[in-house]
This record gives structure tokens, sequence and C-alpha cells, in this order.
């Protein structure tokens, strides 16, 4: 089968990238470019890094990875933490690794944060502060994240403007960041950059319909509860050692079903919670897609779009 032509400064082909929201068919138009070309998947999905988060990460099957090679899956226990930095790192090494057998790599995902340390390199920031941390959470848990970001705000303007006043994730490590060094994350991010060095061919999926996305969405995430993701939950819960702030625990779907398990929500509830979560992710994903210079933009529901997703990540080389 056919290969990406090098680019035309003889060196390394661009390494093809398929983005978008949630729920807008990155999956399958991956496992179909998969047929007519030697993909392996990278993922990009902080969800998926976390072993024992399956079903409501939408992680793909034993069959499917059986069939079509995925990398960055299943990396770390949910107790731990993964950095966009770590991500890179990874990212990096399965491309180095993917493109020395001769096969063609393909980054699938919507965790813009991990896209963006990839592409435009990310800075080396200091580690976690388990001790930082857990004085933020407790402020944040009397005051609320939206008076933290508030005080983020003071700290790092810049910062505070790129992260919504619920995004308790971001907030806590600018924070601790801050807190650290006394220097703002923004400053660090400027000063030093680690990048790959290569060039980069994103498509983007974004829905035109937005009514028929939140349709799919909610439809996707009732089939999540049917196929067991409540008992997915549960088994994290009865670990004992994970609370709700472990990113893990974060992550939408599993931080609603986590309040139910506590007896904050009754089931429906939390359910009509992660739904209207996950539309608010696609939001934000697609805001974010749209800010990115040098992309393509298809729409999924458009019959003809996966000619488009073709074309623009590997020419004519999939073509019959």
């Amino acid at each position: 089968m056919a290969q990406p032509a090098a680019n035309s400064t003889g060196g390394l082909p661009p390494v093809a990238v398929l983005t978008g929201p949630t729920g807008s068919g990155k999956t399958d138009a991956a496992l179909t470019l998969a047929r007519e070309l030697p993909i392996e998947i990278i993922s990009v999905d902080s969800a998926q890094v976390y072993r024992g988060l399956d079903i409501g990460s939408a992680k793909p099957t034993a069959e499917i990875r059986a069939r079509v090679p995925h990398h960055l899956l299943d990396l770390v226990d949910p107790a731990d933490n993964y950095s966009a930095g770590q991500f890179a790192r990874d990212a990096a090494r399965a491309l180095a690794d993917i493109e020395s057998r001769g096969r063609v790599p393909l980054l699938v995902g919507g965790t813009m944060l991990y896209l963006r340390a990839l592409i435009e390199g990310i800075a080396e920031l200091p580690g976690g502060n388990a001790e930082v941390r857990a004085r933020i959470d407790a402020e944040a848990a009397t005051l609320g994240w939206p008076a933290m970001h508030a005080r983020l705000a003071q700290l790092d303007p810049v910062a505070a403007a790129r992260v919504h006043p619920n995004d308790a994730q971001r907030i806590q490590r600018a924070l601790e960041v801050h807190a650290t060094t006394g220097q703002p994350l923004t400053a660090l991010q400027r000063r030093s950059s680690v990048t790959v060095g290569r060039e980069f061919r994103v498509v983007a999926l974004i829905p035109g319909d937005r009514a028929r996305l939140h349709a799919d969405l909610e439809r996707r995430f009732r089939q999540m509860m049917d196929d067991g993701l409540l008992d997915e939950v549960r088994q994290l819960y009865e670990r004992g050692d994970l609370t709700i702030s472990h990113p893990a625990i974060r992550a939408v779907g599993y931080r609603q079903l986590w309040g139910h398990l506590a007896g904050a929500d009754t089931l429906e509830t939390a359910v009509t919670r992660a739904i209207a979560a996950t539309r608010q992710l696609a939001k934000r994903q697609m805001t974010w897609v749209r800010s990115m210079d040098n992309i393509r933009i298809v729409d999924p529901y458009d019959a003809q779009g996966f000619v488009g997703i073709r074309e623009a990540l590997f020419g004519t080389l999939c073509q019959p």
C-alpha cells in the first residue's frame, strides 16, 4: 500500500491529525482510513490514557485494537496524574516507532490541550505538588472555583482568560504553578518550549447540524449507561483511594456518576448533568478548533465528508 510522500524539503512527511468534538465520528473515520493505508492510531484523549476508564471514554475495543494498532491507551492508573507534557513526549516516541516500521501514524482525538502541546510545543513546567494542590482544593471547596478563577485573574490574567471559571483542573494547575514557582504559568510557557519539529496536517470534524450532534451525544451517553458505565464508575469509587479531585475522575461522565454514588444526585439527575456536560465539552472543543491555524474543517454529516477527510490528510493516496 502507498504511503504519504515526504515533504518538499526531503524530510519526514507531515503528521496526519484527525480532531474535533466528542461524538463527531473521528474513530469511525480513522478506522475507515485504516482499511486503505497501513495506519496505526495515536490516541489524543485525556481519559483514554487511564486504565479502567473504558466505556465512558469510548476506548476502542480489544477487537478494534487487534485489527488496527492503537497507541497511548491505558498508560497510567487513575490515581496518577498525566500531563500534556507527558503526552507530547509519549506521542513523539510513538510517531518515531510507527514510522521506523514503515507504518503511517494518525493522531486521533479531541483533547485540544494535548494536541496543542504536540503541535506548538510545551514549556518544561514543574511537576505536581500534592500539598499545594490539596490546599487549593480545600480553598475551592469553601470559596468555589469561580472565586479561585478570580484569584488566578489577579495572578495570571492571560491564563485566566483562557480558562472557564468552572474548569477546576486547569485553574488548579495554574495556581499550583504560581504557588510553587512564584511566577505566572504563561510566563514560564513563553520562556521555554519543547517541540517535536514536525509539520502537521490537521483535519477537524465540525458538525454543521448542532441539534443532530446534541441528539447523537445524548444517545451515545445513554448507550454507555446500557453498556455498564455506572458499574465501571462504581468499581473506581469502591477502590477507596480515588476522589473527585483526581483528574481521571473529573472526566465528563465519570464526575457526574461519581456524584450520584456519593449521594449528591439521583441517577437520572446525574445522567442529565453528564449529557449537558458532554454538550458543553463539545462546544469548547469546537471553539478551540476554530482558533487553530492551518486546519481543514469537514462536516461529518456531509455525504462527501469522508472524501474530504481522506484527501486533506493523505492526498490521492487512498483513492481507488
